[in-house]
């Protein structure tokens, strides 16, 4: 069975999905973002929430417990709803700097886009990122050959991820229906929410994603056993998520699509 006749729009994520291997360009602002407000994050807590709307994001940081506590002892004061705006309007440029630098497109990326088109599928893509921060990545992406149909950006619809509004906008903007048409490919698992919350078929990618968050580089370095059970912890939080199908990277989608249609 051809694709086209089980599918006609795939919505792919950004970061971690299609880009920035690892996931680290969100990561790296928030961490600067928090440490010039005087309030160390980890790694781990940063990527807790990852695939949310930024805004979002920042302010399920600062409702952290052990996060509002180091704000308190930084400043004096518990974190307030100016100090979440601040944050975030600080966030802003940190977050176009670090995802321009790291809108390199993920190993096979293209290649899949391309496949797809060529089965007759549309393209679409969405993102916690604002439209004004995922510019230089757009421009990017372009020149490596990566021009999406549709994207959504954060603060596009009344709510963000782990909602189903952005896949619905997508869809209604590009006439596909029934969502079961629809294939949602994310790193997150906030990001595989959305997608079951759309009814969608939905895949999560998890070498090249958040719950490894290594550089392609950082992570073929490591002793295989090690990578291995890396990126299987990392596939199985997806699957608790509800992802239909977990694969190590996009590089693979057309092929496990075709085998989901046989």
């Amino acid at each position: 069975m051809s694709l086209a006749r089980r599918f006609d729009l795939v919505i792919f994520d950004w970061a971690g999905t299609m880009v920035d291997f690892g996931c680290r360009a969100p990561v790296n602002a928030l961490l600067e973002a928090f440490g010039r407000r005087g309030v160390s994050l980890s790694e781990q807590e940063v990527r807790r929430d990852m695939g949310k709307a930024k805004a979002d994001h920042v302010r399920a940081l600062l409702d952290d417990a052990r996060i509002a506590s180091a704000w308190s002892a930084a400043h004096g004061a518990a974190p307030s709803a100016r100090d979440c705006d601040a944050v975030i309007a600080e966030l802003g440029p940190l977050m176009r700097e670090q995802a321009a630098q790291a809108a390199t497109l993920i190993d096979g990326a293209r290649a899949t886009v391309e496949a797809l088109r060529a089965a007759g599928l549309k393209v679409a893509s969405s993102t916690g990122y604002t439209r004004e921060m995922m510019q230089p990545v757009l421009e990017r992406a372009a020149a490596q050959g990566y021009i999406p149909d549709h994207l959504v950006c954060s603060g596009e619809t009344p709510q963000g991820r782990p909602s189903p509004l952005m896949i619905y906008k997508a869809c209604a903007e590009l006439g596909v229906w029934p969502l079961s048409r629809v294939v949602k490919v994310d790193d997150a698992e906030t990001g595989v929410a959305e997608g079951r919350a759309a009814g969608c078929v939905t895949v999560g990618v998890a070498a090249s994603g958040n719950g490894v968050g290594l550089s392609a580089a950082a992570l073929a370095a490591l002793p295989a056993s090690e990578r291995a059970a890396r990126i299987a912890a990392a596939g199985k939080a997806l699957y608790a998520a509800g992802a239909d199908l977990v694969l190590d990277s996009v590089a693979t989608l057309v092929p496990a699509l075709e085998r989901q249609t046989g």
